[in-house]
C-alpha cells in the first residue's frame, strides 16, 4: 500500500519512521499490544521505571507552583504537579507552564484521561514528565471522545520516546478507512474452512473494536494468517525437495553395516531400531532424506546416525558429520573409532576388508595431519568424515558425498549448512540428517514450522542411570556449598570423577561479557565464576590434594586433547579427578567414570543448557548427581528455572518450560537469517492446533496448486510478506 506521506502530517510520519513504519500497510499492521476497557483504570502499581506507558487514570489533585527564573529570563515559569490515581495507587505527572490549563482547562480534579510517557523517578516517586494526554470528557478528537469510547476497549500500542500510543491511535484514525482497500489473500472457500473473518474487517476490528469479542475474532484471523502464510511457503519448499534428485543409498548385504551390527556390544533399543529402519528406507529412495532426529541426552542418537552413515558407505558413498566444536568433533571421532574398531581401519594393519576409513578435520590441526586427512577424503578412502567448520572450506573435496549429518544443528547458520550440502555437487543433493538433544526454543519453532520430517528418541538405553539434581543456594545456605565440596571429595574417593562448570573463562571476560540467561532478567551483580580463578582457588582450598585441570575453548587442540585424554583415563600419574571447564563440555563428551557435576552461578545458564550439561554425568553404571550452585534469591525467575531443572529429567518437558519463559521471538531468527519477521499472535506453545490445521490446509493447497497460479492474491501477499532473504533461508534450512 501507499506511503504515509499525505495521509498523516509530516511530523507524525517522521515519528512513526522511528518505529520502522513508513507505509499505510505498515501502520495497519502495527497492532495494539493490549486494551483498556472503558471504566477500568490502569493498575498503576504494575508500572516500571523506564517503561513507555499509556495509562487510563483519574486526576486526584492539581497543584501549581512558580519556579525561579534562569539568569536573564524575565518570563514567569511554573510547574503543574498532577496526581492521578487508579483508586489504589498514585502516579505523579509534571507539566511546565500550563497554569491556565490547570485553572480553566482539562487538568482538573475528577477528569479521567489517557496519559502517555516514560516512567521516571523523582524524589522516590514514579512520575511522567510532560506526558501526552487526552482527557476523555473534553477532547474534541473523534477517536477519544466519550461518546466514541462508551463501551469500547481502548487500544494501547507499542510506542517509544518519539511517538506515544495516543499519537499512533490518532494516526490510525486517518488510515483505517483505507483498510477496505487491503487485498484479501484467502478465497471464500479457504476462509470458510478456516472459520475466519475477511482481512479488511479483521484490521478494522483489531484497531477499533466495539467489544472484546471483536478483538478475539480479529486476532483469530491474524493468527491464522501468520500460521498459514508460513506453512504455504514451507509446503512449497517440501514439494520442491521431494522432486529433487538424489542417489539411492540402499546398502548391501554382508557390508560394513552388517559387520558393525554383529559386533555391537549392546542391544539397540526399540526406538533406535524403529528410527533406524525409517532412515534406511529413506536413504534407499531416489529423493533426498531431510530429517530431524531429536532425542533425550544419552538416548543413542550417535549410534543411529552411524548406522545410517554406514549404509551410505556400503552404497559407495561418503558421509560427513559436522560438529560445532573441536572438542565435540574429536569426541565423535573417538566414539566412532571405538564403536567400529577394525572396521574403521580399512587398508591398515589389523583392519578389516569390508571396513572404511574415518577422517577428522578441525581448524587447529597441524599441517601434516590436515594434509593427510584431506588426501584421505579426496581419495574416497575415508567413508566417514568428521569435522568442525573446517569441513566447509573449499579445499575439502569429496568423491561422492552421499549423506550429511549435522550435530546440534541450531549452532550452525543456514549458509554453513548449505555450504556442506553443496559439496555433493550441483546436480544432486545428499541425504541430510540433523540432530539435537533437548530442543531449544528456536529449534522447537523451526521443527513445528519447518520442512523437516521429525523422528524422536525418548527411550534411554538399558543401564543408563538417572542424574539426581539439587539446587545449592550459596548465599542463603553457605553450609550447603561447604557440603558440596565435601561431596566432591567423597565422589573421587569412591572412584568417580567430577566436572566443575563455570560461566566464563577468566575474570576480565566475566566482568565484560556476563549476561543473564534471559535478557530482561536481573541477576546478581558479582562477576560470574571463571575457570581461571576457580581452578587455583579449589586446588588450594576445599579440593586440595585432588588432581585438578582446566578445559576451555581458548586452549589449543593439542592442549584440549591432552586434558581430555587424562580425564578419560585417570589411572596414570597425570590423570585428572576434577575437570574445571566452561560449556565446552556441554555436548558429546562421554566419560563413563564421571559421576558428579557442580555448576557454579547456575542462574547464568539456560534451561536446556543445564539439561545438556548434566547429561555428561551418570553415563556409566554408577548414578550421577548434579549440583546447581546459585546466588539468585528465592522467588526470582532464575530460581524458578533452576527448580524446574531439578524437578524433572525430561528434556522435552523442560523445552516447553523454557519456551514458555522466553516465548518464540523471531520465528526465522535474526541470528539465523537476518530477518525481522516475528510472531505477534501465534504461539508455537499455545496454538499447536492452529499450526496443525494450517499445515494440513497448506499441504492440500500446494498439492493442487504448487505455484499458486490459481491463487494470485495469496501469491502476492506471500511475496510481500516474505522477502528474498527469508525465502532463501527457508529453502536452505
Amino acid at each position: 500500500m501507499s506511503s504515509l506521506s499525505g495521509v498523516v502530517d509530516p511530523r507524525t510520519a517522521k515519528a512513526l519512521a522511528s518505529l520502522q513504519i513508513t507505509t499505510v500497510a505498515g501502520l495497519l499492521r502495527h497492532y495494539p499490544r493490549r486494551y483498556v476497557e472503558h471504566g477500568q483504570l490502569t493498575d498503576l502499581a504494575a508500572l516500571r521505571v523506564g517503561e513507555e506507558v499509556t495509562v487510563l487514570a483519574r486526576i486526584e489533585s492539581v497543584r501549581s507552583r512558580n519556579l525561579p527564573n534562569a539568569a536573564g529570563n524575565r518570563r514567569p515559569r511554573s510547574v503543574q504537579e498532577v496526581i492521578v490515581t487508579d483508586g489504589r495507587d498514585q502516579l505523579a505527572l509534571a507539566f511546565f507552564n500550563q497554569a491556565k490549563r490547570a485553572r480553566f482547562g482539562d487538568l482538573r480534579e475528577g477528569n479521567v484521561g489517557l496519559f502517555s510517557g516514560t516512567v521516571g523517578l523523582f524524589r522516590g516517586q514514579r512520575q511522567l514528565l510532560s506526558p501526552d494526554l487526552k482527557i476523555l470528557a473534553d477532547s474534541p478528537d473523534a477517536l477519544t471522545s466519550v461518546e466514541d469510547f462508551v463501551g469500547r476497549p481502548l487500544p494501547v500500542y507499542p510506542a517509544n520516546a518519539k511517538i506515544s500510543s495516543m499519537r499512533i491511535a490518532d494516526a490510525l484514525v486517518m488510515v483505517l478507512p483505507l483498510a477496505a482497500e487491503v487485498i484479501e489473500p484467502l478465497d471464500d472457500v479457504l476462509r470458510a474452512r478456516a472459520g475466519v473473518l475477511d482481512l479488511p474487517t479483521a484490521l478494522r476490528w483489531i484497531h477499533r473494536p466495539a467489544d472484546l469479542d471483536q478483538v478475539r475474532q480479529a486476532r483469530r484471523r491474524l493468527r491464522w494468517d501468520e500460521a498459514f502464510g508460513l506453512q504455504v511457503v514451507l509446503a512449497q519448499r517440501r514439494a520442491a525437495a521431494v522432486g529433487a534428485p538424489a542417489i539411492a543409498r540402499e546398502g548391501r548385504a554382508g557390508g560394513i553395516l552388517a559387520a558393525f551390527d554383529a559386533r555391537l556390544p549392546f542391544v539397540l533399543t526399540a526406538a533406535q531400531r524403529d528410527v533406524g529402519d525409517l532412515l534406511a528406507a529413506e536413504l534407499g529412495g531416489a529423493h533426498p532424506m531431510h530429517r530431524l532426529l531429536q532425542g533425550e541426552v544419552g538416548s543413542g542418537k550417535t549410534v543411529v546416525a552411524l548406522r545410517a552413515m554406514l549404509q551410505v558407505v556400503d552404497s559407495g558413498g561418503q558421509a560427513a558429520l559436522l560438529a560445532p566444536t573441536e572438542v565435540l568433533a574429536a569426541q565423535h571421532a573417538r566414539t566412532i573409532d571405538a564403536l567400529l574398531g577394525p572396521l574403521a581401519r580399512a587398508g591398515q594393519l589389523g583392519g578389516e576388508d569390508q571396513g572404511t576409513g574415518v577422517a577428522l578435520l578441525t581448524g587447529s590441526q597441524g599441517a601434516s595431519a590436515r594434509r593427510a586427512a584431506l588426501t584421505h577424503v579426496a581419495a574416497g578412502t575415508a567413508g566417514i568424515v568428521i569435522g568442525t567448520h573446517a569441513l566447509l572450506e573449499q579445499r575439502v573435496q569429496f568423491v561422492d558425498l552421499g549423506m550429511v549429518v549435522i550435530d546440534e544443528q541450531h549452532r550452525f547458520g543456514v549458509e554453513q549448512r548449505a555450504a556442506l550440502v553443496a559439496k555433493a555437487g550441483a546436480d544432486r543433493r545428499p541425504h541430510t540428517l540433523v540432530m539435537t538433544a533437548t530442543p531449544i526454543p528456536r529449534t522447537i519453532a523451526m521443527t513445528v514450522f519447518g520442512d523437516l520430517e521429525v523422528s524422536t528418541l525418548r527411550e534411554l538405553p538399558p543401564g543408563r542411570s538417572q542424574v539426581a539434581t539439587h539446587v545449592v543456594p550459596a548465599l542463603e545456605r553457605p553450609a550447603y556449598l561447604v557440603r558440596a565440596w565435601q561431596r566432591v571429595r567423597e565422589e573421587v574417593a569412591a572412584g568417580g570423577q567430577v566436572y566443575v562448570v563455570c560461566p566464563r573463562i577468566d575474570a576480565a571476560e566475566a566482568e565484560a561479557d556476563a549476561e543473564p540467561a534471559l535478557a530482561d532478567e536481573a541477576l546478581p551483580s558479582a562477576p560470574p565464576a571463571a575457570v581461571a580463578t576457580v581452578t587455583p582457588e579449589l586446588a588450594a582450598g576445599p579440593l586440595a590434594g585432588l588432581r585438578l585441570a582446566a578445559l576451555t575453548g581458548r586452549m589449543t587442540a593439542a592442549e584440549k586433547d591432552d586434558v581430555m585424554a587424562r580425564f578419560v583415563d585417570p589411572s596414570g600419574p597425570e590423570g585428572i579427578d576434577v575437570l574445571v571447564a566452561t560449556t565446552v563440555i556441554e555436548v558429546g563428551i562421554d566419560v563413563s567414570r564421571a559421576t558428579m557435576m557442580v555448576v557454579l552461578d547456575a542462574e547464568r545458564f539456560g534451561v536446556s543448557q543445564l539439561h545438556q550439561l548434566r547429561g555428561r554425568v551418570g553415563r556409566g553404571s554408577a548414578p550421577g548427581v548434579c549440583l546447581l550452585v546459585t546466588t539468585a534469591p528465592e522467588g526470582t525467575p532464575a530460581r524458578e528455572r533452576l527448580a524446574a531443572v531439578a524437578a524433572t529429567s525430561d528434556g522435552f518437558e523442560l523445552s516447553r518450560f523454557d519456551l514458555a519463559a522466553r516465548r518464540e521471538g523471531d520465528v526465522l531468527g535474526q541470528a539465523q537469517s537476518g530477518s525481522r519477521r516475528s510472531l505477534r499472535f501465534l504461539s508455537v506453545l499455545d496454538h499447536e492446533d492452529v499450526i496443525a490445521a494450517a499445515r494440513a490446509e497448506a499441504a492440500s493447497l500446494i498439492a493442487d496448486d504448487p505455484d499458486l497460479s490459481d491463487h494470485p492474491a495469496l501469491a502476492q501477499a506471500l511475496a510481500e510478506e516474505f522477502d528474498d532473504d527469508e525465502t532463501s533461508y527457508l529453502e536452505k534450512a
